[in-house]
């Protein structure tokens, strides 16, 4: 990928965890990164274009971090994803999943589908890793591992959005309610 390139998705990803997709426009990036309207329709001759492109990156760091995580016990793993989290709690983003589903029926049909891939993939291993961390008696839930995972995600979605609002502290109360409840008997 160009310089250029990587600069606009970088700003795009930041915008749409700040704004919300539908609450940019190409102007948004162009200013900023000092470039013309064109540079960026260049790379991306759509919006949907660019939100394809990062979706697929946020998904590609995911399963980076996921792999990383492989080795680790369970309740390790949840750990790093809470922090995922707690940094992007710190940066006053929210996630990329929590940004894009408020615009999922505006979205061209490409991103939904990206969209849908990101949020399964998501509560696939999350899904995995709970059951595993049962298995182990590592971790500790009543119900189906994608029920729970369902409530995480949920739960952290929400962490963030009330963190805007609220101030970190309900992000910090919100995530150490959800490791103590799952890895505390």
């Amino acid at each position: 990928m160009s310089e250029t390139k990587d600069k606009i998705v970088a700003l795009a990803d930041r915008l749409v965890r700040t704004k919300g997709f539908n609450a940019f426009s190409y102007k948004d990036i162009s200013g900023p990164l000092e470039i013309k309207n064109a540079a960026v329709h260049y790379h991306f001759p759509a919006k949907a274009d660019l939100g394809v492109e990062i979706v697929d990156q946020d998904v590609a760091k995911f399963i980076a971090q996921t792999n990383r995580w492989k080795s680790l016990p369970e309740e390790e793993q949840l750990v790093k994803l809470i922090d995922v989290f707690r940094r992007h709690s710190k940066e006053g983003n929210i996630c990329l999943m929590g940004s894009l589903a408020p615009d999922f029926e505006t979205l061209e049909p490409a991103m939904q589908a990206k969209v849908q891939e990101m949020a399964n993939g998501i509560l696939a291993w999350l899904s995995h890793c709970l059951e595993e961390g049962r298995k182990k008696k590592r971790i500790h839930f009543k119900g189906a591992a994608k029920t729970r995972a369902l409530i995480i995600i949920s739960n952290l979605q929400a962490s963030l959005l009330l963190s805007r609002v609220m101030g970190p502290s309900a992000f910090r109360h919100i995530a150490e309610q959800l490791l103590d409840d799952l890895c505390h008997k």
